[in-house]
């Protein structure tokens, strides 16, 4: 019979691996999610173009609309296409946001396959919080790289999502590849 070996005293050896995301808890407890702006919460999306481009994750600034890092990425390289006008619904947007956000999202799966080599993309916007938005007041287009066998049991079973590069290697790759 063997010995249950403990960890600094808390819990029992079970010879799992750990693998550790903190950057989750931000998400799973909402900060940086306005929840009341009429309290003076701030969008985020709104906030993002007032800081420095390394700071705030953004990749390029167009005219009408800008792409950033998704501070709680789904997989390497997840950016987001946001206008900077705050605006919630698509059908709101103005002819040439629209036209801006389609041409960005063209250039971010463009930039993004040249630099990791991407297999596909998942491309979409979550309208309303009933349909999955985290952020619903201020509209923003996901553009998600997938490869072949990216996503196993980790997500399901695991609840983590596995991240193979730090957030600023992964900005600093996209943003210098971005065609001038």
């Amino acid at each position: 019979m063997t010995e249950a070996i403990h960890q600094d005293g808390v819990g029992e050896e079970d010879q799992l691996e750990r693998l550790w995301t903190p950057h989750r808890m931000a998400y799973i407890r909402g900060e940086n999610k306005p929840d009341d702006p009429a309290a003076g919460q701030q969008c985020p999306f709104c906030r993002i173009p007032t800081l420095e481009d390394r700071e705030g994750l953004v990749v390029h600034r167009g005219e009408t609309a800008y792409v950033v890092l998704n501070l709680y990425p789904y997989s390497p390289g997840h950016l987001m296409v946001c206008p900077y006008r705050h605006v919630a619904d698509y059908t709101d947007v103005t002819r040439d946001e629209a036209v801006e956000i389609a041409g960005l999202t063209q250039t971010a799966m463009r930039t993004t396959r040249a630099v990791s080599k991407a297999h596909g993309f998942n491309i979409g916007m979550n309208q309303g919080t009933v349909a999955g938005a985290g952020i619903a007041a201020h509209l923003h287009q996901h553009v998600v790289p997938r490869w072949g066998g990216d996503q196993n049991f980790m997500p399901i079973i695991g609840r983590t999502k596995t991240l193979p590069q730090l957030m600023a290697e992964t900005r600093d790759l996209i943003a210098d590849a971005w065609p001038a």
